[in-house]
């Protein structure tokens, strides 16, 4: 074969292979985060080095998400998987076996003293770490280490990337704590549908109260309706919030009830579409200081 049409072929079947390639194909690395916060996370640090799915997406609840078959195959060729741990994902466990991949599995909590809101070293463990920003930065070093680790070569880009967020954690840190010292130390007190907010009141002072646990599937008495709603007039507890993952009717109840102001939606355990309020991690703690500071300073 004369070397022209020889080298006219190699360079065809070239062309065919870049044609066949699947579409997928990337030189990018794969994570698969459990919910919509921790994918923020990733994308934050990981950058344009980073593919990042959220099994959970925006809107939707970890606590009794579902998983699908298609889950199982996005962690199969999934590089790292990043949970929040704590509880928080119990389903999990069972569909990284399903799944036979050989992802690295991060706990981007780990460091973190949890909360036990029922008291003692036994009780249910508070899984909302990320409310408070001085967590999240936590959460922000254990991504960037491990992306680290998974790939070296972007190491480089990764501290700086993380760098950059950290600095802009520490502003939002500043930014809700000025917001909490405008409003009266006596009206520092809401109401939440579930008990989401530990970690942000323990960290800002403010008190959150909340008919239901740490966890959405639990339903609350009709005792603990009545101690909630005591306890709001006995108080004068100023607002109630809904929140974007929870039946509204609870706390609707709750205000006919009382009397007391629904102050708007607070963003708990996801994020919103881009064109919500809160589409990232930093937009989700920024819409809530905001709101709870409209309804508790007035």
């Amino acid at each position: 074969m004369p070397m022209h049409r020889r080298a006219l072929l190699v360079a065809l079947m070239a062309c065919a292979a870049t044609a066949l390639r699947p579409a997928y194909a990337s030189d990018k690395v794969n994570v698969v985060a459990t919910f919509s916060i921790l994918a923020d996370f990733v994308r934050n640090v990981g950058g344009d080095r980073v593919e990042v799915t959220a099994l959970v997406g925006p809107g939707a609840d970890a606590h009794v998400y579902t998983p699908s078959p298609s889950d199982a195959k996005k962690i199969a060729a999934a590089k790292l998987v990043v949970v929040n741990g704590l509880g928080l994902e119990g389903w999990l466990p069972r569909l990284v076996k399903s799944s036979g991949g050989t992802a690295t599995t991060l706990v981007a909590s780990s460091g973190i003293t949890p909360l036990r809101p029922g008291g003692g070293h036994h009780a249910e463990a508070d899984p909302h770490a990320w409310q408070s920003v001085a967590n999240a930065k936590i959460y922000v070093g254990n991504i960037r280490d491990a992306l680290m680790t998974a790939d070296p070569d972007g190491a480089a880009t990764y501290r700086s990337n993380a760098e950059q967020y950290l600095a802009r954690l520490d502003a939002l840190d500043r930014e809700v704590r000025e917001a909490v010292a405008q409003i009266p130390p006596e009206r520092r007190k809401v109401i939440s549908s579930h008990e989401a907010f530990g970690y942000f009141a323990a960290a800002y002072g403010i008190a959150f109260v909340a008919p239901q646990g740490v966890s959405t599937e639990s339903e609350p008495s009709a005792r603990d309706l009545a101690t909630i709603i005591r306890q709001i007039r006995k108080e004068n507890i100023p607002a109630v919030f809904l929140e974007n993952i929870s039946d509204p009717r609870l706390v609707e109840r709750i205000a006919a009830e009382t009397g007391a102001r629904i102050g708007g939606t607070l963003y708990s355990d996801s994020l919103t579409g881009e064109k919500g309020d809160a589409p990232t991690y930093i937009d989700m703690v920024r819409h809530n200081i905001r709101a709870v500071s409209s309804a508790l300073k007035s």
